[in-house]
């Protein structure tokens, strides 16, 4: 994974910065997943960060 490809994936109910992953540099959305929280316990919505 290049280093520049890196981007950090936030809970969108508590804030918590669970994830790393990959995602294109050059694409215009940002990337939102479906993602398991442990803090909250469940399935919630992460949106890349900045």
């Amino acid at each position: 994974m290049a280093k520049d490809n890196k981007v950090t994936l936030v809970c969108s109910e508590c804030l918590s910065r669970n994830y790393v992953t990959s995602h294109r540099k050059n694409s215009a959305k940002r990337l939102e997943l479906m993602k398991f929280c442990p803090k909250c316990g469940r399935k919630t919505l992460h949106k890349e960060t900045k």
